[in-house]
C-alpha cells in the first residue's frame, strides 16, 4: 500500500474531524469535542484500510463499537442529571466515522464536501431554527407540493412518446414542469422573506421570477386604486419583463445547452436593451419601497397540471405547424403562445431544436417573436386594467424594446 496515499487519507480524515470537533467544542458539547471527533474520523479511515486486507466486517465492527461508546457516554450523562434529549452530536459522530471510512473507498472530494457540510450544518443551528420558525403553513405546503410534483409524480410517469406526431412524452414534459415550478418556488420563497421590504429593483426581479404576467396584472390594477403610483408600477413591470429574458436564457442553458452558443448572443442583446431601459428608469425612484401584491403558491398541483397541458398543447401546435405550414406556421404558434406565457414556447422550441426538426437560428427567432408578443400583451393589460398614465409609460418603454427586437430579428446575421 502506497504510504503517501495512506498519509493523505489519514490527513483528510484528521482535518475533517478537527473541523467538526472545533464546532462541537465551541458549543460545549459534553459528549464529543475537539479531540474526540478527529479520533472518530481517523478510526473510520483505519478501519477501512484494515478492511481492504481483512474484510469489510472491520468497518461494521468499528461502527457498532462507536455506537456502544455513545450509549455508555449518554448513560454517564444521565447519572450526572444531564437529560438533554438532543441527538445531534451522536448522529454527527456516527456520520463522521462513516466519512473517515469513505475517504479510503470513495472520492476524496465527496468526503471533504460531506465533512464540511456537517460542520456548516452544525454551525447554522440558530439560523436554521429561525428559518423553520418563519416558514408558515402555506410555505411548508408549497415545499411539500414541490416534493409531490418532483419526487412522487415524476418517477412513475412513462418515458415514451404518445399522441399525434409522437411528440408527447409524459416523463419529459413533467421534467420541464419540475424545472419551471422549481424556479418559481425559489422566487416565491425569496418573496415570502423579502417581499415586504423590496425596493423597486427587487420587487421587479421577484415578480419576473414568479410570474411577470401576474405582476403586470397586479400592478396595473393597483395603479387605478392608488393614484400617482403609475410611475413606480411601470418600473416594476419593466424590470419583471427584463427578468423574463434571463429566465429564457436559463431555460435554454438547462434544456439545450448546445444551442446557447448561437442563441445566447441575440437573446442576450435583447436582454441588454431591456436592462438599459430598466436601469435608466430605476435611477429615478430607486429608493422607493414596493409593497408587493400577494403571490399565489407556484407549486399547486393544479398549476403544474395546467402548465403541463399548456406545454403539451404548444408542443402539438409546433409539430402540426411544422408539418402543414412549414416555418411560417411555427411563428404563428410562437406568437400566440407567447402572449401569456414564455416558458412553454421556450421549452417547446428547445425540444424541436434538440431533435433536429429546426435549426438554432430559427429557434431563437421563434422565442424572440414570442417575447415581443408577450410585451404587446402586457402593454394591452395595462391599457385594460391600469390607468392612462401607466399605459402611456409602459407603451413608450415597451415600444423601444419592441423596435429593438424587430431590428434584431431582421438584422442579426446567420453565422
Amino acid at each position: 500500500m502506497d504510504f503517501s496515499a495512506v498519509a493523505k487519507e489519514i490527513g483528510i480524515a484528521l482535518g475533517l474531524g478537527l473541523l467538526v470537533g472545533l464546532q462541537r467544542e465551541r458549543v460545549a458539547s459534553p459528549l464529543a469535542g475537539f479531540r474526540t471527533f478527529p479520533l472518530i474520523t481517523v478510526s473510520g479511515t483505519i478501519a477501512a484500510l484494515l478492511g481492504q486486507s481483512f474484510g469489510g466486517w472491520i468497518v461494521g465492527a468499528g461502527l457498532i463499537a462507536l455506537a456502544g461508546l455513545i450509549v455508555v457516554g449518554n448513560l454517564a450523562k444521565q447519572k450526572k442529571g444531564d437529560l438533554d434529549p438532543g441527538l445531534t452530536t451522536e448522529v454527527a459522530m456516527l456520520l463522521m466515522y462513516g466519512v473517515g471510512a469513505y475517504v479510503v473507498v470513495g472520492p476524496a472530494a465527496a468526503a471533504i464536501a460531506i465533512g464540511g457540510g456537517v460542520a456548516v450544518l452544525l454551525h447554522l443551528k440558530p439560523e436554521m431554527h429561525s428559518l423553520a420558525a418563519r416558514i408558515g403553513n402555506a410555505d411548508f405546503k408549497a415545499i411539500m407540493q414541490f416534493v409531490l410534483v418532483s419526487f412522487v409524480i415524476l418517477p412513475v410517469l412513462p418515458d415514451q412518446a404518445y399522441g399525434p406526431y409522437q411528440v408527447l412524452n409524459p416523463h419529459r414534459i413533467w421534467v420541464l414542469v419540475v424545472l419551471i415550478v422549481g424556479i418559481s418556488l425559489a422566487g416565491y420563497m425569496v418573496y415570502k422573506f423579502f417581499g415586504e421590504k423590496a425596493g423597486v429593483m427587487m420587487g421587479g426581479i421577484l415578480g419576473g421570477i414568479i410570474s411577470s404576467t401576474a405582476t403586470t396584472v397586479s400592478y396595473a390594477r393597483r395603479s387605478r386604486q392608488a393614484k400617482g403610483s403609475s410611475k413606480l408600477a411601470a418600473q416594476v413591470i419593466l424590470i419583471a419583463s427584463t427578468v423574463v429574458f434571463v429566465r429564457v436564457l436559463m431555460l435554454i442553458a438547462a434544456t439545450a445547452p448546445a444551442s446557447l452558443r448561437e442563441a445566447g448572443p441575440p437573446l442576450g442583446a435583447m436582454l441588454g436593451v431591456m436592462m438599459v431601459l430598466s436601469v435608466g428608469t430605476w435611477f429615478v425612484d430607486r429608493h422607493a419601497k414596493v409593497q408587493m401584491p400577494p403571490q399565489d403558491n407556484p407549486t399547486e398541483l393544479k398549476s403544474a397540471i395546467l402548465f403541463a397541458a399548456l406545454f403539451a398543447l404548444v408542443t402539438l401546435g409546433v409539430a402540426a405547424a411544422k408539418e402543414h405550414f412549414g416555418q411560417g406556421g411555427l411563428y404563428v404558434v410562437a406568437i400566440l403562445s407567447g402572449l401569456t406565457d414564455m416558458d412553454a414556447i421556450t421549452l417547446s422550441t428547445t425540444q424541436i431544436v434538440k431533435s433536429g426538426q429546426t435549426d438554432v437560428h430559427t429557434g431563437w427567432r421563434l422565442i424572440l417573436a414570442a417575447a415581443l408578443a408577450n410585451l404587446v400583451f402586457k402593454a394591452g393589460t395595462t391599457a385594460v386594467l391600469g390607468d392612462r398614465a401607466l399605459f402611456l409609460r409602459v407603451s413608450a418603454l415597451f415600444g423601444v424594446a419592441f423596435a429593438a427586437g424587430i431590428l434584431i430579428l431582421i438584422l442579426w446575421p446567420r453565422s
